[in-house]
């Protein structure tokens, strides 16, 4: 995360510097315009989007090559597990090689991982496809986190609120348009243009980059051996492996293999004591360990992570099945959390919001579980509409904010890491949503499970309010 020896001391007087450089709108404007932030915030809506797309076709995909649904369901989990290994990878690398460089090598890997899956004779080469994609896409969001501090640091910004809060306003987007459009995708062309439109995406985005973001800075040029032992090629293998072995366990909850989590735990630990004698280590867990506010920072993303995502499928789930609503009446129902978000999160960013948000998104989400609490069958459809609006106040308050902490407490030459772990426990989170929402529901979404994960995620965000409220170390705001 830092340098090796650097101290949470630093990071917040790195932090504290950036805080202190204010810049005001006009000049925050002209350093990142849309020629330069555009494609930045199309490459880091590409994972999500490739996410959330492929529900629309495992249907298909099945019949086409008569596979039941737990073997399609293999397209989701690979993306998820390569993206979290990958993420701070593609953030270590951008150290090494610049961050415009591997910004622009993910893109051309998911140009590739289109043409595979476009061209898939057999399910095997979708795994492939969609293992390339998370590699690809994986690359965007660290090295556009880089590239922005990078830019900002020079100019003297500091805290580029309004940029950040694009990011975030990307992500609600994102959510809005990616099971609508597999939907239409699949509906008009079939399921192999879920795998064919990154092509042009693809394409799109790098021209975009090539063109309005400047190249990286002319670095010492290295041995290939020098560059292999600097990646850190066992940390990232043991990092792999302790990310899978924990995310593989969680997705199996319903009957838990504990021997995967001892793998889990002793890899971790395995991990640990390779990067605190790595000369040049993924992740500096030195200072990660020394840095108070950066832990809790994941830990909140964490839990927000999967306080929403349970939020949102439990409900969907239960809507259609417990409340007996047809699928069209349950997707209008949850287009609110979309544009709440999208509203709050504009409003947050451009005041550069981030301690009271983070407060409201706790309290949001209590609220949102007591009325999942009180929700049956009877309930309207009005208040249904009140309830997911709810979790669009915790999803817009805590996107902005927590990504703003994130940006304040880490080092500008240890942000690309940082930005890709931070994406590693948001797939923690949406990983072990899914578990928890088998846990409570079982075979069938009714309405007793419905608020058995009400009473959970009740608990989920009193932990994110009180974790809020003690932790003094928050900025109050961006500037």
């Amino acid at each position: 995360m830092t340098s090796r020896g650097g101290t949470a001391k630093g990071a917040e007087a790195k932090g504290a510097e950036a805080k202190g450089a204010t810049a005001d709108s006009a000049t925050e404007g002209k350093a990142f315009g849309f020629r330069y932030l555009g494609p930045l915030l199309l490459g880091s809506t590409l994972n999500p989007i490739n996410s959330s797309m492929i529900a629309t076709g495992l249907i298909g995909i099945g019949s086409e090559f008569r596979l039941g649904p737990g073997q399609t369901a293999s397209l989701i989990s690979v993306l998820y597990l390569f993206s979290s290994v990958m993420q701070p990878t593609m953030g270590k690398l951008a150290g090494l090689l610049g961050p415009r460089r591997v910004f622009v090598s993910g893109i051309v890997i998911l140009l590739v991982a289109g043409l595979v899956g476009a061209l898939a004779p057999s399910f095997g080469f979708l795994l492939v496809s969609r293992a390339l994609i998370g590699i690809g896409t994986s690359a965007a969001y660290p090295t556009a986190m880089a590239l922005v501090r990078a830019r900002a640091d020079a100019r003297g910004i500091g805290v580029p609120s309004r940029v950040l809060g694009a990011f975030s306003i990307a992500a609600q987007v994102t959510i809005v348009v990616g099971l609508p459009l597999g939907g239409i995708l699949v509906s008009t062309l079939g399921w192999r243009a879920l795998f064919s439109v990154n092509i042009p995406l693809a394409l799109v985005t790098l021209a975009a980059t090539l063109t309005g973001v400047e190249r990286d800075a002319e670095r010492p040029r290295a041995s290939l051996k020098a560059l292999v032992h600097a990646l850190d090629l066992p940390g990232i293998a043991l990092f792999g492996g302790a990310v899978v072995a924990l995310l593989t366990f969680l997705s199996g909850l319903d009957s838990p293999q504990w021997w995967l989590a001892t793998v889990a735990l002793a890899v971790a630990a395995a991990f640990i004591w390779r990067e605190r004698h790595a000369s040049s280590p993924l992740i500096d867990v030195r200072a990660l360990a020394s840095n108070g506010p950066l832990q809790r920072t994941y830990s909140r993303q964490l839990l927000v992570g999967l306080g929403i995502y349970a939020c949102m499928y439990g409900m969907s789930q239960w809507m259609e099945e417990g409340r007996g609503l047809d699928a069209a009446a349950v997707g209008a129902i949850m287009i609110p959390l979309s544009l709440v978000s999208i509203v709050v999160a504009r409003l947050v960013s451009l005041r550069g919001w981030v301690r009271v948000p983070l407060i409201l998104a706790g309290a949001a989400l209590v609220a949102t579980a007591a009325m999942m609490g009180t929700a049956n069958v009877g309930t309207s459809v009005v208040l249904l509409v009140v309830m997911t609006s709810l979790l669009g106040l915790t999803n817009g308050f805590s996107g902005f904010a927590n990504q703003t902490a994130l940006y304040v407490q880490s080092p500008s030459e240890g942000i690309a890491v940082a930005a890709g772990l931070y994406r590693t426990f948001s797939y923690m989170g949406a990983i072990f949503s899914s578990s928890l929402i088998g846990l409570v529901f079982g075979a069938r979404a009714t309405e007793p499970g419905f608020h058995a994960l009400a009473w959970v995620l009740m608990g989920i965000g009193t932990a994110v309010l009180v974790m809020t409220l003690v932790d003094r170390k928050i900025p109050r705001t961006a500037n």
